[in-house]
Formats: C-alpha cells, sequence, structure tokens
C-alpha cells in the first residue's frame, strides 16, 4: 500500500546485526559509517564486515542495546542518504522465536460478556489495525490495535458483531498489506475475510464413538466429498455437498445402498475426507465450472465453502460440515480429516507471509524460500508460533468438529516434535484417534534426523505412515505405470512381499526392517494420486482379458485388508474404480473424478468379495495383530515353491492359513496335518467356511489369495 524510496536498504538479521547493501551506483557503493535512529536519538553502528557482492558492497554491522520491536527506525549513512530498517533474517533465529513466543489462547476473535475482541500475532508490525465492515455491506470502519506483550495487537469493541467482516491491516517494513485472520473460524464467499460468527448457535457435537483398542482395528476408506455423491445415479439428492455425504439410506437405480449407508454395509470403520479446510482452486459461487482435490489451503481452521448450500451465508457450511459429521457418527463410523499444514496455496497471498514476512516459511541458505513441497513453499513448524498455529489447529477441529482422526499431507515437510505433540493433544481428548501421514524425504532445509519421515518412524512411534514400499512392491512402482509387483505376477518381490504381509517390521529378514510396529505401517495399492489400481493393470496388461485383471485387482486390495497393519482402500476400488487413465486428477472434471455408482451395480460379486475378506480381518484377530512380539511369536511362514508365499497363523482357539498364488497356473501345496476349512478363495470370502478339506494336497487356482480356518 505503501512505498518508501529507498537509496540503498538495510535488514535486522540478528536481534544485533544490520546487513546494509549499498549499490555501486550510489557513492560507488562506500560509506565509513552507519547511525541507527529512532525517537530522534542516533546510535553509531560498528562496521565488522564489508564485502563486494553482486554490483553492491555489503556491510555486516553491529549495535549495542536491545530492538525495539514494534517501532519504525531508520539507518544513515555518511551522505546523509537514510533508509528504514527493515526486518530481516532475525525472524528465523532462535532468540526471535523465544522473545516472541505467546502461549494464550485467545488468537483470532473472542467473546467476553457484550465484547468481542480482536488479536493478531504480528512482532515485526509496527502498526496494526482492523478492518470492519458491518453485515448490511455500510461503509469499513478502521480501529487501531494497541500492542501487547509478545508481539501481540488486540482491540475490544463493544456491541453485538455478528455478521460483521473483518480483516487486518498489518504495517511491516513501511508498507501495508490487508490480510484475513491465520485464526479465522468463519468467511465469505471464497475466503476473502472473515466473519464474526457465533459458534455456540450451530449444533454442538458430541462423539458417541466407543474408540478403537488400536490403530490395526481401523478399515480407513478415504473419499472426496464431492466424488463421493455427484454421479448422477448416487441416489443423492445434494449431489456433492455436505449434505449429500451425510445422507443415509440413498440407493442406485439397482434399489442397493449407496453413499454413506453403502460404506457403512462394506464394514469399513473409518472415512477419511480429502481437505475439506477452505481451499483455493474452485469458486465457490460457481462450483460445477472447477475441480480440485483441495490441497490449496487457504483457512485452516474453516471449512471449506463450496460443499456447502450456500457459500455466502458464514453459518452454512459450518452447521452443514456438523451434519456430516453426526450423520457419520450415528452409523458408527469415525471421521478422518486430510490436513495439509505442510504448505499453503500461494506463499506472498497468504495471511501468514503478509502479517509477519518470512516467519511462518522455510528458506534456503542464500535466503530464497525452499521447495521441499513442490508447490513454492514449505511451512516452517519447528518455529514456535507455527509449530503452535498447527497444535491449536488440530485441537480445533477436535474440540469443535469431533473428528476422530488425522491424515498429515507430505508429513515428511513438518518436525518430529510438532507431530509427537499432535500426538500428545490427540492421547489428550481420547486414546483412539487415529494419526497418519505422508512421511516421505523431501528437500527441505530441515536436519535429517527433525523430519517426521518414515526414516525416523522409531521417534513417533504412535504416529502410523504411508508405506510406499508395501503398495511399490505389491502393485509395482506408482510411478512407472508398466512396472508390475508381487500381485501383479512379478515373481522377483515374493520375498518383500512376505515382510508387507507380515507388518513390514523385518520377521523374515532383519535388514528389511521398515517399522518397529506393524501398527505404524499404513497399507496400501491405490489412493486419490496417480493411477488408480484398475488403470494400472490395464497400462501393464493391455492384451489382457478384463477377467484376469479382475484377479489381479483383487488379489492386491486383498493383501491390502489382510496384512498386518492398518488397510487403507480408495473409495471405489472395491469395484475397480477408474479415472479413465488420469495419472493426476487433482483439477479434472467430474467425469474423471465422480465414484460410479454404476459399477458398483456391474461389479457388485466384487464388492460382496471385499465384504468378506473385511469380515475376516475384523472375525480373526490374527490379521491385525497388536504389536511385533505378538507377530514375531504367533505367525509362521511357511515354505512352498517360490512365488507361491504362505503363513500360519496360532493363536488362542485358531489355526489359520493364509497362502497367495499371484501365478497364472493353478499351484499345488501341502497343508499341514487336519481338517481345513476355506473361508477364502479365488470365488468367494467370509467367515464361514464354503468348502473343507482333509487332503494334505491343496490346489490353489490362479492368481488368488487363500484363508483356510482349521477345523
Amino acid at each position: 500500500m505503501n512505498s518508501v524510496n529507498r537509496n540503498f536498504f538495510a535488514y535486522l538479521d540478528e536481534m544485533n546485526i544490520v546487513t546494509i547493501l549499498l549499490p555501486y551506483s550510489y557513492h560507488h557503493g562506500w560509506s565509513s559509517e552507519f547511525h541507527l535512529s529512532t525517537d530522534r536519538l542516533k546510535h553509531q553502528l560498528d562496521i565488522l564486515e564489508k564485502i563486494e557482492i553482486e554490483g553492491h558492497v555489503k556491510y555486516t554491522c553491529r549495535f549495542e542495546g536491545e530492538f525495539s520491536f514494534g517501532k519504525p527506525y531508520w539507518i544513515f549513512d555518511e551522505h546523509g542518504g537514510k533508509t528504514d530498517l527493515q526486518i530481516g533474517a532475525v525472524i528465523r533465529t532462535d532468540p526471535f522465536d523465544e522473545k516472541f513466543y505467546y502461549n494464550g489462547d485467545d488468537l483470532g476473535v473472542t467473546f467476553h460478556t457484550g465484547q468481542t475482541c480482536f488479536k493478531l500475532w504480528a512482532p515485526t508490525a509496527t502498526g496494526v489495525k482492523l478492518k470492519l465492515r458491518p453485515p448490511a455491506n455500510g461503509y469499513s470502519e478502521i480501529i487501531k490495535m494497541r500492542r501487547e506483550d509478545c508481539g501481540v495487537w488486540s482491540v475490544t469493541l463493544n456491541g453485538d458483531l455478528e455478521f460483521y467482516q473483518y480483516s487486518f491491516l498489518v504495517l511491516v517494513n513501511q508498507e501495508w498489506r490487508e490480510a484475513v485472520d491465520p485464526y479465522v473460524k468463519a468467511v465469505s464467499a471464497n475466503g476473502e475475510l472473515g466473519v464474526v460468527v457465533k459458534l455456540k448457535k450451530t449444533p454442538k457435537l458430541k462423539n458417541p464413538l466407543s474408540r478403537l483398542e488400536s490403530p490395526v482395528d481401523a478399515i480407513i476408506y478415504e473419499t472426496h466429498i464431492r466424488d463421493f455423491t455427484i454421479h448422477n445415479k448416487s441416489g443423492v439428492k445434494h449431489k456433492g455437498l455436505y449434505l449429500g455425504a451425510g445422507e443415509l439410506d440413498t440407493k442406485g437405480e439397482d434399489g442397493e445402498p449407496t453413499g454413506l449407508s453403502y460404506v457403512k454395509e462394506l464394514g469399513v470403520t473409518h472415512i477419511e475426507f480429502l481437505p475439506i479446510n477452505d481451499y483455493a482452486g474452485v469458486d465457490e459461487l460457481n462450483p460445477p465450472k472447477q475441480y480440485n482435490w483441495g490441497y490449496n489451503p487457504l483457512h485452516f481452521n474453516a471449512p471449506e465453502g463450496s460443499y456447502a448450500t450456500d457459500p455466502s451465508d458464514p453459518y452454512s457450511r459450518i452447521i452443514e460440515l456438523k451434519q456430516l459429521i453426526n450423520q457419520v457418527h450415528s452409523i458408527g463410523l469415525g471421521v478422518i480429516m486430510d490436513v495439509v499444514y505442510n504448505h499453503v496455496y500461494i506463499r506472498e497471498q497468504s495471511s501468514f507471509e503478509k502479517i509477519v514476512p518470512g516467519y511462518y516459511f522455510r528458506h534456503n541458505d542464500i535466503g530464497l524460500p525452499s521447495n521441499g513441497t513442490g508447490v513454492g513453499n514449505d511451512i516452517a513448524s519447528e518455529r514456535k508460533m507455527v509449530r503452535k498455529f498447527i497444535l491449536d489447529s488440530v485441537r480445533y477441529w477436535l474440540d469443535e468438529y469431533q473428528i476422530d482422526g488425522f491424515r498429515f499431507d507430505l508429513m515428511g515437510i513438518l518436525d518430529i516434535t510438532t507431530m509427537n505433540e499432535v500426538r500428545k493433544i490427540c492421547d489428550g481428548k481420547s486414546k483412539g484417534i487415529i494419526i497418519i501421514g505422508e512421511g516421505w524425504n523431501l528437500n527441505t532445509p530441515l536436519q535429517s534426523a527433525q523430519k517426521a519421515t518414515i526414516a525416523n518412524q522409531a521417534k513417533m512411534p504412535r504416529i502410523g505412515q504411508f508405506n510406499d514400499k508395501f503398495r511399490d512392491m505389491i502393485k509395482g512402482s506408482t510411478f512407472n505405470l508398466f512396472d508390475k509387483g508381487y500381485a501383479l505376477g512379478n515373481e522377483h518381490f515374493a520375498d518383500a512381499a512376505m515382510e508387507a504381509l507380515t507388518g513390514s517390521i523385518g520377521l523374515i529378514k532383519k535388514g528389511a526392517r521398515l517399522f518397529n510396529q506393524p501398527y505404524q505401517s499404513v497399507n496400501y495399492v491405490e489412493c486419490h494420486d496417480n493411477h488408480t489400481l484398475w488403470d494400472k493393470l490395464e497400462g501393464c496388461f493391455a492384451e489382457t482379458e478384463p477377467p484376469i485383471l479382475k484377479k489381479y485387482h483383487r488379489l492386491a486390495t486383498g493383501m491390502v485388508i489382510l496384512s498386518q497393519g492398518i488397510p487403507f482402500l480408495h473409495s471405489g476400488q472395491e469395484f475397480f474404480r477408474t479415472k479413465q487413465g488420469d495419472g493426476n486428477s487433482y483439477r479434472s472434471s467430474d467425469s474423471i473424478n465422480q465414484l460410479d455408482w454404476e459399477r458398483k451395480s456391474e461389479f457388485k460379486e466384487n464388492v460382496e468379495y471385499i465384504k468378506g475378506l473385511i469380515k475376516i480381518r475384523q472375525e480373526f484377530s490374527c490379521f491385525r495383530m497388536r504389536n511385533s512380539e505378538e507377530v514375531r511369536s504367533q505367525i509362521q511362514p511357511l515354505t512352498f515353491p517360490s512365488p507361491v508365499i504362505g503363513c500360519l497363523y496360532q493363536i488362542p482357539k485358531n489355526e489359520i492359513i493364509l497362502v497367495i498364488n499371484p501365478t497364472a497356473k493353478i499351484q499345488k501345496i501341502i497343508l499341514p496335518d487336519g481338517e481345513w476349512g476355506v473361508l477364502a478363495n479365488h470365488q468367494f470370502a467370509g467367515i464361514s467356511a464354503k468348502e473343507h478339506t482333509v487332503n494334505k494336497e491343496y490346489l490353489m487356482e490362479p492368481i488368488s489369495l487363500n484363508v483356510l480356518l482349521k477345523k
């Protein structure tokens, strides 16, 4: 908004260090002295170093005394020139973090008797104003805010401000910027302004769920609010909306359940929604024109408006999301929220960058924003007020929306301490809250030992990690469409498949251990990212008939369900979901992304098979062992001609065999002594045996998974 004519530049880079840059065009870049000035007092700076750099002379200077943040400072040179002292790299120093950490729980908007209080953390600002607009489209009022301890600015106003829109005007480095409150809980359409709402007027949710004893008892079903019901045969009234995702007793043209009732019938325990916080990429006032998965976060504590019936009503999205969560809970399922605390949509336009420039994001050695996320910015979760924001946000979703778990997008960008603090907050609310994340090792300037990656799983023992090794060993590389894994007939991955089957804890080979405990492994072969399994199969086996592709698909999905760890299914995976070959559909059309409910009818036989496997997992505890000690003591690997693999599970009351034939021919194996009932083979799956065998020889059909229960 404002601009300053500067002949040269000066930056506060440490609490007592100033960096000054004089261009060659200004007195050839030379000055023998500099003074620091505020309140009419001048202090001479000590010049510590002077070097020539890219058309400038760079001076590193030191001053004595304490810098008063919140006041404007000026730098004078020997020629009488002056420039404002800008806040530089000092914001990324530990002393700055220590000095300005604020542990209050009242940032944003809070209410007191007859009063509304606005608070903003802006320690480097020299002025902050509240811009307040009444609901009847009147003129905005600009109100000065007062600086308090720890860099917090506040103002308390009398009267009822419900429906007032608001933003903050922040003066940093002599420039005014307008920003939406980072802690905002309600917003106008497209998140343009914050809105004052009274959350007590929205439904107060109570979570009736009895929590799971262990994460391995969970079966997660991932979907996207819009994908879930937008199909014209979904049988849902409010297609593509929160309300639609929460509709019960909906039916397709075959008279069979669709939507939420179908998911309940499938047998999973949790439904995971792609981001439901406010994001960019879809015009909330005209949602059909655009599509987006939601990984463009704008406001982390306000729900997305394109899923609401009236995005212009700030209450609509809040109430309707709560109604959805309430419906999910009413049928005994949990809600996992996909959270994107690793980056923002556009750094320069984000509230974080406008309010405290440079603080919330990581920068590399030469001071440029790092890009481990691949979208232009990395959130600096290791900084105290960034970590606090993430923890406050998690706490808010738990308290206000009764969320049952979190899936952390690109968790490897975040730091271990932050993730363990998230775990601690969740445990303080309830012991059964699930935390899973993508522990990829990304190129961000955080020490490897601090990254929340798979390599550091031992430092985050109770946080699940997406097991990309499981994914790639079972189906084949997710980044090479034509690469085949074990379940697609690649015999070379037999040993790796055995490790995956038994929880990736190094049961067969210690050197193959990925995790210390099975509950750390989130097992999957398909998710919203990349090609669906069906599309990959069509790429790998272009000349193969569909019945064979279905067998491969069934085998890979079956291994996800019956392996030790946490099974993770992509919605529609059970009826061979296709995105018509689109390997990155984050902004493709509904016709690509929608859940095709007609396929559910077309492939009902496979849906029933997957239901049967889920029942087997839930009925027999041997498929969800609690810890590595149980796995080591109760699973006996069986020896069969490669690439057939199998295990004998010996648990109290039951002996069970799981054996897998990924080859295209019948395999003959020798069973241990006894009478064995077949719970699952290439045709059926369930908790009651459909056939029995007392023969030691057992014939396995091609490309099949077999579960046998000893009588």
